[in-house]
């Protein structure tokens, strides 16, 4: 009788991220925080964060720990991923806006965004997100994708945790958004000049084949666009301190 070697069954191991102590957090700073696969959302990332420090405010950016396997993500062509540090729970909870770049998979967020949501069933019992600011900007294949649904989607997510939600709008955007030049570039001459983008939040379509130089620069005007509204709507706030906000939700109510 063949016997199998035990050494083929193992599954891969998991990664193990080492859990630095959270930093301490300046009132009114923005997390930027993303999961990018190809680098698009990232980029896109960069220039919202421009957009914050144009506005006079204060940013850091996070990624979403991976749950996909090297082998996998080789099997996916994804190369290595950006240097920013991983969001932990720990970290993410002592920020009090946010903006979430979100890579679109089938009108939603991919699995490693919900992995990370799905982890938040403390800060949801006890309110730890309730009262916090939240945008959103997303990246598509194509121009059906589902940008706009998938923003939406996630207000599901931001409503259970009593989160506020800031939309791009058309305010500073109505003539970029409104940029027919692009969208006919498309139609009739190159693909690469697609662009896409919503009142619910600045996007980019990257296509089928990711390339590289998606982005566009209108793109990447909006996303910048976004994050100085985002900060100048945030800046307007005076948030709690945290000790005293912590204390008062868990105060019973009478």
């Amino acid at each position: 009788m063949t016997t199998m070697d035990p050494r083929k069954e193992k599954p891969e191991e998991a990664k193990v991220e080492i859990q630095e102590k959270p930093k301490e957090v300046k009132e009114g700073t923005i997390a930027i925080i993303i999961y990018s696969m190809y680098g698009h959302i990232a980029r896109m990332a960069e220039e919202e964060a421009k957009g914050i420090t144009d506005a006079g405010g204060e940013v850091d950016i996070y990624q979403v720990p991976e749950t996909l396997s090297d082998t996998i993500l080789e099997k996916m062509h994804a190369p290595p991923k950006e240097k920013y540090k991983m969001i932990t729970l720990d970290q993410m909870v002592k920020y009090d806006a946010f903006l979430f770049g979100v890579p679109t998979r089938y009108g939603n967020m991919p699995g490693q965004w919900k992995a990370l949501w799905d982890a938040t069933g403390k800060f949801w019992t006890t309110g730890a997100l309730a009262g916090k600011y939240a945008g959103v900007f997303v990246s598509t294949s194509s121009l059906g994708g589902g940008q706009e649904m998938t923003v939406a989607n996630m207000m599901s997510t931001l409503v259970h945790h009593g989160m506020i939600f800031v939309p791009l709008g058309y305010s500073r955007t109505a003539d970029l958004l409104g940029d027919m030049n692009e969208v006919h570039g498309v139609l009739e001459v190159d693909p690469g000049s697609l662009f896409l983008g919503s009142p619910w939040g600045a996007g980019t379509v990257v296509g089928v084949k990711p390339k590289d130089e998606r982005p566009t620069p209108l793109e990447l005007r909006i996303a910048r666009i976004q994050g100085q509204l985002f900060c100048e709507t945030v800046s307007r706030v005076k948030f709690k301190d945290r000790s005293s906000a912590a204390e008062s939700r868990a105060q019973p109510q009478v």
